[in-house]
C-alpha cells in the first residue's frame, strides 16, 4: 500500500489548493482526514446543493449536550476539499482522528482529576502556611498560582527562522501565495520533522493517543487492500505518522480507553467564529480574505480594492476609481520592496489606510469586519437529521420571516400587530430558555405596545439548542416544562415576580398560573415588609401588559392590592431604630412604591399610602433620612404646603437635633430633586433661608455632612444651583407667595381640558 502524507495548515487556502491538485493526479482509492470518525455517516451530506460553507460538524454527548466539540470546515479548508473530491468521484472516504466517543470520556476524567488536585494542592499549601503564620487570611494570600507554559504554533519557530515576527504571514507568504507546489508536501514534511527533533516534547497523552489513533486508522486501511491512500492532516502529525512505532505500542495506549455515546449533525458556521478572534484554537485571522485568496488566486490587489471601493460608497464615503488604482499600485511597490512573490493582506492593508483612509485607522476597523473577517454564514439542508426543538426554531424563524444572520440586525416590533406580536412572544420564550439570539433593547417609542430588539445568530446556540431539547420538542413546551422547574425553586417574591413578567411576555399561560399562586402563597407567608415592597412595582407593571398581551391581570392586581395593605401596616414599625445602611435600603423601595402607585391611578390605594408616609413623617423615632424622604413625597403629593410643612422644615433642621440628624433629614428631603430646587421656589426659599441662618462653626461641621446630599445631583444640577444662589433669592422662609390673577379666564381654560385629559389618558368625572 502507498500512503501519502498530505501536512496541511487548517483553513488555509493554498494548502486547499495543493490537497485538490494533487489528488486530482494521484486518484487514489481511499482518503483519510483527520476528523472524528464518529460523523463518518453524515458526510454524505457534504455534496448536497444546499450544504454551504462556512457549515460545522457538532458532535454532543447525548446525556449531557454541553459536553460538545465543532469541527469547522470553510469552502478553502483543505479538509473540505478533500471530502468533496471523494464524494464527487465515488472514493471512500473517513475520518481518522481519535473519536469524540473517547475524547470526551477522557476530558471528564482528566477535569475530576485536576479539580480533587487543585483542591488536594491548596489546602495543603494554606495548612502549611497556617501553620507557619497561624493566620488563615495570610495563607490564603501566600497560595501560588501555577500557570501552565503557553503552547506555541510550531510555525512561528519557522517563521522566526526566516525573519519573520508572524508565523500566519510566514506561511502565506511561502505557501499561501505559490504557484509552484510540486514538491510542497515533502517540504512541510522534512520541515515538520526537523521541528519535532528540535523542539522539546511536550508530555501530552491526549495528543499521544490522537496520533496513535491516527496510526492505527493506516494500519487498518492497509488491511483492507487500499492500494493508494492519501492522508490529509495538520502538518505537525506528519512524522508522527510516517515514523510509525511497533503496531502493539499503540495498541496497549489505546487499549480501556472510556467511552460515552456521542450524537452528531451539521449546523450553520459564520466566519466571525472560525477567527482565532473567537478563541477557535485553530483559527484563523482573516476568513473573508482567505475566502478572496481562494476564489481569485491570481488576484494583483485589483479585486480586492474594487471590494474595499464599494464597501465605503455603501457608506456615503466617497472612493474614486484613481484612489483604487493608486492603492493597488502601492501595495505591489511594497510588495517588491519587501521582495515578496506578490502584494499580500498587509500590504494592501497599508495602501488602503494611505491611500483611501488618508491615514486614519478608524475606516480600517470597518474592513476589518466586513472584508478580511467577514460576516458571512453558513445553511445547512433542512432534512438533515436535527433534533426536534431545533426544527421548530427554524420554522418559526421561517414563519415568522426572522432569519438566523451573523451580523446583528435590528427589529422594531409593534405589538399590536399579530406577526409583531408573535415575534415577541417567540423572542423572549427563547431568552426564557437561555437562547439569547435576541436582545432587548430601550424603545425609542413610548407605550406599551412597542418593542425593540437587536437579534444576532451564534453557531453555538445549537448546543443550547440540543441540551434545553430535552425539556420538550417545541418552543412552547421546553419553555413552559423549564420555567415551572425554575419556578419550583425561588425562594424569592422578587424573584418569583420577575419570573412571571417574563412568563406573560412570552405568552405561557400554564406558567403564569402556576405562578400567581406561588407568589400568592409565598406573599402570604412573608413577614419581610422590603421584599414585599420590592415585588410591588413588578406586579403593577405586569398589570400593564393586560391588554397587548391579552392576559387577564385582575388576580395579579388583587395580590398587589392586599400586598399594599400589608405594606402600609408593617412600613411604619420597620423605619424606626434602623441604622443608616438599613435606612438607605428602604429609601429606594419606598420611591419605587410610591411611582408603582401612582401608575395605578386609584384613589382608595393612594390615600392609604399617604396615611403611611404620614405616619413615618411625623414619628420622631423613624430614622431621618426616611423621614425627611416621607415628607417630601407627602409635599409631592400635595398633603403638606405652606406654613405647615415650614414649620416641619424647620423641626427637623432645628439646633436642638444633632448634625448627623439634620444631614440626613435633609439628605431624604432633598433626594433626587435637584431640578426641583430649582423649579420650586418655595422649596429654594426654605433651604435658603435656612443656610443663611446657621452660623459659621455649626456650618463648617455641617458642611462635610451636606456634601453627599448635593454629590447626587448632576453637574448640571450643582452648576445652576450654584448659579441660583450666587444671584441671590428672597431668601424668606414662610414667604410661599400664591400668584393670584384677577383676569383670568376660567371658561376658556374648561375648553382646553378635554384635549390635555385624552393627552395624559386621564377620564373626568362627569359633574
Amino acid at each position: 500500500m502507498n500512503t501519502h502524507l498530505l501536512g496541511i495548515r487548517h483553513h488555509g487556502p493554498g494548502s486547499a489548493r495543493n490537497v485538490r491538485d494533487f489528488l486530482e493526479n494521484l486518484k487514489p482509492d481511499l482518503i483519510l482526514v483527520e476528523g472524528p470518525p464518529d460523523a463518518d455517516h453524515i458526510l454524505q451530506w457534504i455534496t448536497h446543493e444546499e450544504l454551504k460553507p462556512p457549515v460545522a460538524i457538532l458532535l454532543y454527548q447525548s446525556d449531557d449536550p454541553q459536553q460538545s466539540v465543532f469541527y469547522p470546515f470553510a469552502e478553502f479548508s483543505p479538509e473540505w476539499q478533500a471530502i468533496l473530491y471523494a464524494k464527487r468521484n465515488n472514493i471512500h472516504v473517513r475520518f481518522m482522528d481519535l473519536p469524540a466517543a473517547h475524547s470526551f470520556a477522557l476530558k471528564k476524567e482528566r477535569s475530576e482529576k485536576a479539580y480533587a488536585e487543585a483542591q488536594a494542592t491548596a489546602e495543603q499549601a494554606v495548612t502549611e502556611v497556617t501553620t507557619e503564620s497561624d493566620n488563615k487570611e495570610v495563607a490564603e494570600e501566600n497560595v501560588a498560582v501555577i500557570t501552565p507554559n503557553v503552547y506555541r504554533d510550531p510555525t512561528t519557530y519557522l517563521a522566526e527562522a526566516a525573519g519573520y515576527t508572524d508565523g500566519e504571514k510566514w506561511w502565506e507568504t511561502f505557501f499561501e501565495h505559490r504557484h509552484n507546489n510540486e514538491s510542497v508536501f515533502d517540504a512541510v514534511a522534512e520541515a515538520m520533522q526537523s521541528l519535532r527533533d528540535t523542539i522539546p516534547e511536550r508530555e501530552d497523552r491526549h495528543e499521544a493517543l490522537r496520533e496513535a489513533y491516527m496510526r492505527k486508522s493506516i494500519r487498518q486501511a492497509e488491511k483492507e487492500m487500499f492500494s493508494e491512500v492519501a492522508v490529509i492532516c495538520g502538518a505537525w502529525h506528519v512524522p508522527a505518522l510516517k515514523n510509525m512505532p511497533r503496531q502493539k505500542e499503540d495498541n496497549d495506549l489505546l487499549k480501556g480507553l472510556p467511552k460515552v455515546k456521542v450524537e452528531c449533525t451539521w449546523v450553520p458556521w459564520t466566519y466571525s467564529r472560525l477567527s482565532y478572534f473567537s478563541g477557535y484554537g485553530a483559527g484563523i485571522g482573516s476568513p473573508g480574505w482567505y475566502e478572496h485568496v481562494w476564489n481569485y488566486p491570481g488576484d494583483d490587489g485589483t479585486r480586492w480594492m474594487a471590494g474595499i471601493a464599494k464597501l465605503f460608497r455603501e457608506q456615503n464615503i466617497d472612493t474614486s476609481v484613481a484612489h483604487v488604482i493608486d492603492a493597488v499600485r502601492l501595495a505591489n511597490a511594497l510588495a517588491s520592496m519587501r521582495e515578496l512573490p506578490k502584494a499580500g493582506l498587509e500590504e494592501l492593508n497599508e495602501a488602503t489606510r494611505s491611500v483611501l483612509c488618508m491615514g486614519e485607522d478608524i475606516l480600517l476597523q470597518l474592513i476589518q469586519d466586513e472584508l478580511i473577517v467577514s460576516n458571512r454564514i453558513g445553511s445547512v439542508p433542512e432534512d438533515i437529521p436535527k433534533p426536534p426543538l431545533q426544527l421548530d426554531i427554524e420554522k418559526n424563524q421561517k414563519k415568522l420571516r426572522l432569519p438566523a444572520t451573523a451580523d446583528f440586525k435590528d427589529y422594531q416590533f409593534d405589538l399590536r400587530k399579530d406577526t409583531d406580536l408573535d415575534r415577541s412572544i417567540f423572542l423572549n420564550r427563547l431568552l426564557l430558555l437561555g437562547i439569547n439570539w435576541g436582545t432587548k433593547l430601550e424603545s425609542a417609542s413610548k407605550g406599551t405596545f412597542k418593542e425593540a430588539w437587536r437579534l444576532q445568530w451564534d453557531p453555538a446556540f445549537s448546543v443550547d439548542i440540543i441540551e434545553k431539547g430535552s425539556w420538550g420538542n417545541s418552543v412552547e413546551v421546553a419553555t413552559t416544562q423549564f420555567v415551572l422547574k425554575q419556578a419550583g425553586e425561588q425562594d424569592s417574591l422578587q424573584a418569583l415576580t420577575t419570573l412571571m413578567e417574563l412568563a406573560i411576555w412570552a405568552e405561557l399561560p400554564g406558567v403564569i398560573d402556576v405562578v400567581i399562586n406561588g407568589i400568592s402563597n409565598m406573599a402570604a407567608s412573608t413577614g419581610d415588609v422590603l421584599q414585599l415592597m420590592q415585588a410591588l412595582p413588578q406586579l403593577v407593571n405586569i398589570g400593564r401588559y393586560g391588554n397587548v398581551r391579552k392576559t387577564d391581570t385582575s388576580v395579579v392586581l388583587g395580590i398587589a392590592y392586599s400586598m399594599i395593605t400589608r405594606i402600609c401596616i408593617a412600613l411604619p414599625p420597620a423605619c424606626v431604630g434602623v441604622n443608616d445602611d438599613a435606612a438607605e435600603q428602604l429609601v429606594t423601595p419606598i420611591n419605587n412604591m410610591n411611582d408603582a402607585l401612582k401608575l395605578m391611578q386609584d384613589a382608595g390605594t393612594l390615600q392609604e399610602w399617604q396615611a403611611t408616609l404620614n405616619t413615618i413623617a411625623n414619628n420622631d423615632a423613624t430614622t431621618a433620612i426616611i423621614s425627611g424622604y416621607a415628607t417630601r413625597l407627602l409635599y409631592d403629593h400635595k398633603q403638606l404646603s405652606g406654613d405647615e410643612l415650614a414649620d416641619k422644615f424647620t423641626f427637623a433642621l432645628s439646633a436642638g437635633n444633632t448634625h448627623s440628624t439634620i444631614a440626613s433629614w435633609l439628605e431624604g428631603f432633598l433626594k433626587g430633586s435637584g431640578t426641583i430646587l430649582l423649579l420650586d421656589e418655595a422649596l429654594w426659599g426654605m433651604v435658603e433661608s435656612w443656610v443663611s441662618s446657621i452660623d459659621e462653626p455649626t456650618f463648617a461641621i455641617l458642611l462635610p455632612l451636606l456634601r453627599r446630599t448635593f454629590a447626587n445631583f448632576s453637574n448640571s444640577e450643582r452648576r445652576k444651583l450654584g448659579e441660583k444662589a450666587k444671584n441671590g433669592s428672597s431668601g424668606k422662609r414662610t414667604t410661599f407667595a400664591v400668584t393670584s390673577h384677577d383676569n383670568f379666564n376660567h371658561e376658556r381654560a374648561k375648553r382646553g381640558l378635554p384635549v390635555v385629559t385624552k393627552l395624559l389618558g386621564v377620564k373626568l368625572e362627569s359633574a
